[in-house]
């Protein structure tokens, strides 16, 4: 489903969200492909104590690619974005202590 927009410079600016109502930061930026007049990602810089500045530490900002935009209006809604969680340190844990 297309997502209409009447400016691209509307969305400069706007608060991102994720459906999941966690707050992401604001768009900074937006990357276009000219030749087939289609947005491909949006530049969100990361709030301060947002839900996203937890996952990227010390880094401003992330890119998100615009298949990922679920909605635009008076805020920008994106799909929730977890962190990948680590299986195999329990494991190599585990490991080492059979091994003792």
């Amino acid at each position: 489903m297309a997502i209409k927009v009447s400016s691209i410079s509307e969305t400069y600016g706007k608060d991102v969200f994720t459906n999941r109502g966690m707050f992401c930061g604001k768009v900074e930026d937006i990357e276009c492909d000219l030749k087939r007049f289609k947005v491909r990602s949006l530049v969100v810089r990361a709030a301060k104590e947002s839900y996203i500045s937890k996952m990227l530490g010390s880094k401003k900002g992330v890119i998100i690619p615009f298949p990922m935009v679920e909605s635009i209006g008076d805020v920008i809604l994106i799909k929730h974005i977890s962190l990948p969680v680590a299986d195999e340190e329990p494991a190599k844990e585990g490991a080492a202590s059979e091994s003792e």
